[in-house]
């Protein structure tokens, strides 16, 4: 699986900017790290998933970015990141716009194996959205992880809630990506002042981050339709200082093991299992 080494990659590279000429790797006012996180999450899918891939290579499936889901049960309202969707039967054709082209929109840093298996991929197009057949929610938790977690945990809940009050068949996927470094440069604190007086968080970790693993722990999931939940939900740990050196990709606990339900790579073959046993007649 390629997501989460695409992922650390790109946020390896300072390519926000905020109003006072700084550049950060992330900054919480950007939505740049949750659409890296999902294009990879579509790639993987795309790579091991072969009716998805089918359905896209015959022009049935196509993709939304920052779609309003409406939840009919209750009239609320929720952007999801990205969603898979069949082309609205309202007008309009699918745009230029691909997975491919996003990839050199966003920064994302692929290698050349990436590249190459990327090539030899049907061409994923964004077009009107008509009825969503999975939508994609990246969250992520980075510095004050105890303050920032009923929050976090909020917002990740209302996703799933939102999708499936919209459109009970649909696939709801979570991926979070929670930071175990031991100290932080906060975009928030260090605005005016990150040249000549930078202003460090402190972590106690890996105490942080584990509170952090286990509350996204807690959310809840489904195993069909009809029930309340999540379908999928991975979490990713990292080690991101956010001073421009290079993230890295955090393996040991509380990082997720192999075989563990929230592994990536555990997300990707259930949501390649669910897709095709859910829309197998699409």
């Amino acid at each position: 699986m390629y997501g989460p080494e695409i992922l650390i990659r790109t946020l390896s590279k300072t390519t926000r900017e905020d109003r006072y000429g700084n550049r950060w790797q992330y900054h919480s006012r950007s939505d740049h790290h949750s659409k890296v996180a999902c294009w990879g999450i579509v790639f993987d899918l795309l790579r091991t998933a072969p009716l998805l891939r089918r359905h896209v290579e015959t022009g049935r499936v196509h993709f939304g970015i920052n779609h309003e889901m409406r939840d009919f049960v209750h009239d609320r309202k929720k952007n999801l990141d990205l969603v898979l969707c069949a082309a609205s039967g309202a007008g309009g054709k699918p745009s230029d716009r691909t997975l491919h082209s996003m990839a050199e929109g966003y920064g994302i840093e692929l290698t050349e194996k990436e590249r190459t298996e990327l090539a030899g991929l049907p061409v994923l197009h964004q077009a009107p959205v008509g009825s969503v057949l999975m939508a994609l929610e990246a969250k992520a938790c980075m510095t004050a992880h105890q303050r920032a977690l009923p929050r976090l945990y909020d917002e990740l809940n209302s996703s799933h809630l939102t999708v499936h009050g919209a459109t009970d068949q649909a696939i709801a996927a979570g991926f979070a990506m929670v930071n175990i470094a031991s100290r932080y440069l906060s975009p928030d604190l260090n605005k005016k002042n990150r040249a000549a007086d930078p202003e460090w968080s402190t972590h106690n970790q890996p105490r942080d981050a584990s509170l952090a693993v286990d509350k996204i722990r807690q959310l809840p999931k489904r195993s069909k339709t009809g029930e309340t939940g999540y379908d999928a939900l991975s979490i990713v740990v990292v080690d991101c200082v956010n001073d421009g050196s290079p993230v890295e990709l955090i393996g040991a606990p509380p990082a997720p093991q192999p075989g563990d339900i929230y592994h990536y790579a555990s997300m990707i073959d259930r949501l390649g299992h669910i897709y095709a046993t859910r829309f197998k007649d699409l």
